[in-house]
């Protein structure tokens, strides 16, 4: 423990919170939409910054470190290749999804196949949403560890703290702006510690031949269907990501959407490539440890200078407290709008705005629970993405692209894809493959056949597919 990692840890937290009481006592928020859109008023680089880092957390700067760690550069950046894919997927679609201007993703399939589908989904992504908080709580924990004589577990109580306090005091407001200097905070940090890193081990050149010989291959040791069981739930789950849409809905208009989708694809190459490059470096520096800490490690045990490490640190910090108050924001939203709402009928603005304070306060403590059933921060990534994006994204897909597919359809591709998931998550992962290898398969197939062996919807029903 270094007292100027301390130190800075400390500045980071009491800014953060000092913004969310700022927004607190602001008066901006007047009912749900402002909490869960910010009054649809945020300006263009605060929209790439929370975009960005609402994305890139404790998965990133932990879980896909680990990831570049065991199975070196080349297998990493394949790892993290789904993100550029899927932002190109989404800057074509940015605009109509501002336009369309739904609280949920559940809310949005509600249009094409009814309540009972919205119903559905919003549990499949609730129960998706609070693993990817759950995964912070514990990135968070690891982190803190690092820097202060509290234990993991105590370190991830007060992440979950600060996280919930964020999130239930100023809602979108505080999260996209914390967000802001936070991305701000994190890329300087990842850039100026790159070069220092090669110099130690001796350059590019050294950094190539230093690697093991595995890590210097395509797949890193793995057989081709296991590196596309980390590829796809990435890439699945921000096609359909609800955070995402959310952000875009909260934009000023469709060109500010549109244009905010852009600057996310470019600035996600100066998060992930240094992470890869960094984490596989830590393979040749630090080899033998536990990957989760790669890149902590680079920063908490000397190979940095004290006032950069404690940067890291809390830049690490601020990857977990923003994705994870993002997160928890979002599924808030499942919460108010497709299931309280559904039993309450129209609730209003401010008994909405209530009832999403009072669900983050529930989902921060399911999510502390979830996360002790897991291991690592890999693992809980890795479960989550594959539970949204096996069973929500085909059925989004099927909106946008298939006018055949019918409630039937959606409602076994949702069930099919969550609970394969579950089930192979429950069985120990067979052949050391991810779910997503069985989860994707049984929701498409499920999609399909339930949709051709019933009727067909009516033509006002089944509009044509958009335009993206």
């Amino acid at each position: 423990m270094q007292t100027i990692h301390v130190a800075i840890l400390a500045v980071y937290l009491l800014a953060m919170v000092g913004i969310a009481l700022y927004f607190a006592r602001s008066g901006r928020l007047r009912g749900g939409d402002d909490f869960l859109f910010a009054g649809r008023s945020l300006p263009k680089p605060v929209m790439v910054a929370t975009m960005l880092v609402t994305w890139v957390g404790s998965g990133t700067i932990i879980g896909g470190a680990n990831f570049a760690y065991t199975y070196g550069p080349i297998a990493g950046l394949v790892f993290f290749l789904g993100t550029p894919l899927g932002i190109l997927v989404l800057l074509l679609a940015a605009r109509r999804i501002r336009r369309a201007s739904r609280h949920t993703i559940p809310e949005l399939l509600e249009v094409r196949f009814g309540t009972g589908v919205r119903t559905v989904a919003a549990v499949v992504t609730a129960l998706a949403y609070v693993g990817l908080v759950a995964s912070q709580f514990i990135g968070g924990g690891y982190v803190v560890s690092l820097i202060t004589p509290l234990s993991a577990t105590q370190g991830t109580i007060l992440v979950a703290v600060v996280v919930t306090l964020l999130t239930v005091t100023g809602g979108l407001f505080s999260v996209a702006y914390t967000d802001f200097f936070s991305a701000i905070l994190i890329v300087l940090g990842l850039f100026v510690s790159l070069p220092l890193v090669f110099a130690a081990i001796g350059g590019p050149a050294a950094y190539w031949k230093g690697l093991p010989e595995q890590s210097t291959t395509f797949t890193g040791g793995l057989t081709a269907l296991q590196l596309l069981g980390y590829f796809l739930p990435l890439f699945l789950l921000l096609l359909a990501d609800q955070n995402i849409y959310q952000r875009l809905t909260a934009a000023k208009n469709e060109r500010e959407a549109r244009s905010s989708t852009l600057g996310m694809l470019f600035t996600s190459f100066l998060v992930f490539v240094p992470v890869v490059l960094l984490a596989s470096a830590a393979a040749i520096l630090m080899p033998g440890i536990n990957g989760d800490m790669s890149i902590l490690g680079l920063a908490s045990e000397g190979h940095l200078p004290a006032v950069l490490g404690g940067l890291i640190l809390a830049g690490a910090v601020a990857f977990v407290i923003t994705t994870g108050s993002s997160f928890m924001l979002s599924a808030a939203s499942n919460i108010a709008y497709d299931l309280y709402a559904r039993w309450a009928g129209d609730v209003g603005q401010r008994r909405a705005l209530v009832v999403q304070r009072l669900s983050v306060l529930g989902i921060a403590v399911v999510a502390f629970g979830l996360g002790l059933f897991f291991p690592t921060v890999l693992e809980l990534q890795m479960y989550s993405y594959t539970i949204y994006g096996a069973a929500i994204t085909p059925v989004v897909f099927a909106v946008l692209f298939w006018k055949r597919a019918t409630t039937a359809g959606a409602v076994a591709a949702l069930v099919a894809g969550a609970a394969t998931t579950i089930g192979w998550q429950m069985a120990g992962a067979p052949g050391d493959l991810n779910g997503v290898i069985v989860a994707l398969p049984a929701a498409l197939v499920a999609l399909v056949v339930a949709s051709l062996v019933t009727k067909a919807p009516a033509p006002v029903e089944a509009a044509e597919p958009t335009e993206v």
